[in-house]
């Protein structure tokens, strides 16, 4: 009879634990090394694939943070890191109105997102106008003002729509009686609203359309 060559493989063979496995890796520059890529205390994120699992293991990779879970590859100059509120990061929370317009005062800060707006701009060949989505109820109604007046000033013949967020309350609790009720943190509660009054005070006056968008029959207030 005939002698199989030596030294042959059989096809789809590897050796043990080396089966491949599909890494979960994050978009060039979407986050920048130490950032949201991170722990969450300030160390850096790991920048290549996690480590492999032993053969024939199929729990999913470990979850860390909600970007884990974000897969689209988006382009670098399409998303800008607020340093300042990471986890861990020096200034706490971010939100009250006034935290997120003050962010937009820095010159180095308005400089960058003028080069990455720039940057799109150029690339089309007839800008129509803007969509704007931001949060009303935290400090983020505080960057969509400040974002938004840099639209008008800078592109006062093109159409803003706006569209303000606001989140239904999800505390809820049940009372001896059986009623139902959404107990709030009175200094919350004052956030939230206090925002939510500035956020569309200042995004209506320099959008050419604003809309309020909440599945809330209120603005959390009872």
């Amino acid at each position: 009879g005939q002698r199989e060559p030596r030294g042959e493989r059989g096809p789809h063979r590897s050796l043990p634990g080396t089966e491949a496995k599909r890494p979960v890796t994050t978009a060039p520059g979407l986050f920048p090394q130490g950032d949201a890529a991170g722990d969450g205390k300030g160390n850096p994120g790991a920048a290549g694939p996690a480590a492999a699992s032993p053969a024939g293991s199929q729990d999913a990779p470990s979850v860390r943070l909600w970007s884990d879970y974000l897969n689209v590859h988006l382009h670098p100059n399409s998303v800008y890191v607020i340093r300042q509120y990471l986890h861990d990061g020096d200034c706490g929370c971010l939100e009250a109105f006034g935290q997120g317009e003050s962010l937009l005062q820095d010159p180095a800060c308005v400089e960058d997102l003028e080069d990455r707006l720039h940057f799109f701009v150029e690339e089309c060949d007839y800008l129509q106008g803007f969509q704007v989505l931001c949060d009303l109820h935290n400090g983020f109604s505080g960057v969509g003002a400040k974002v938004t007046e840099l639209l008008h000033d800078e592109y006062s013949r093109k159409g803003i729509l706006t569209w303000g967020l606001t989140p239904v309350l999800s505390n809820v609790g049940v009372t001896s009686n059986g009623w139902i009720f959404c107990p709030q943190d009175p200094q919350k509660s004052f956030y939230r609203l206090m925002n939510t009054a500035l956020g569309i005070a200042h995004l209506s006056r320099h959008s050419s359309l604003f809309c309020p968008l909440s599945l809330s029959g209120s603005l959390g207030i009872k």
